[in-house]
């Protein structure tokens, strides 16, 4: 990269940028919400011990395949993040990329999914469970996609933001928020690591 290039970021990533406390303000806000449900749907998954039938058609596959993604999209954030740090857009944008590649993967993955599992009639309400009586089950899969889909919309709020970033990075502008953008891509991650466990394994 050029020295007219460096001279036009606006704030190098080694200097510690303003955004860093509201960006863990809104990590701790949303750790807050997501523990709120998990701690709920254990209450619930001790009190209804059936949860682990319901549970049992959720793609353990699937769910371990985004696991994988989702990891290796947090190694490929902090790639950019060190990249940012020597000041090297040209592995900054490759290693972004590769993230929001990594969320594109999680997403077409959890929506394959999603249509198994509406096919079968497992859906937000599922009115075959609550015709045959099944109020339980189908309180488990009102559970399973409401964490599931706000998760998999933090996914895809992360991967705009990142493209939105890198379209700034190519501008010569903000380099420092490859850092806010991997913190928020983290606790996405560090969510799927909760949620995984609880819904694909423990069945």
């Amino acid at each position: 990269m050029s020295k007219d290039h460096q001279a036009h970021l606006s704030l190098p990533a080694n200097k510690v940028p303003e955004g860093r406390l509201g960006m863990w303000i809104l990590i701790a806000g949303e750790l807050v919400i997501f523990g709120g449900l998990i701690a709920s749907y254990l209450e619930f998954r001790i009190r209804y011990p059936q949860w682990g039938e319901m549970a049992a058609h959720t793609s353990t596959l699937i769910g371990a395949i985004n696991t994988v993604v989702l990891l290796c999209s947090s190694y490929t954030i902090v790639k950019a993040h060190e990249a940012a740090q020597r000041l090297d857009i040209h592995k900054v944008m490759i290693w972004m990329s590769c993230t929001v590649m990594g969320g594109l993967i999680f997403l077409v993955d959890k929506s394959i999914e999603y249509y198994h599992e509406i096919s079968e009639g497992f859906t937000f309400t599922s009115p075959k469970l609550q015709m045959a009586g099944d109020h339980v089950g189908s309180l488990f899969w009102s559970y399973y996609y409401i964490m599931t889909g706000l998760h998999g919309t933090h996914v895809l709020v992360g991967m705009t933001v990142m493209i939105i970033i890198m379209f700034q990075i190519r501008k010569g502008q903000n380099l420092h928020r490859v850092e806010l953008a991997g913190m928020y891509w983290h606790m996405v991650d560090l969510i799927w690591i909760f949620l995984f466990p609880l819904l694909y394994i423990a069945k």
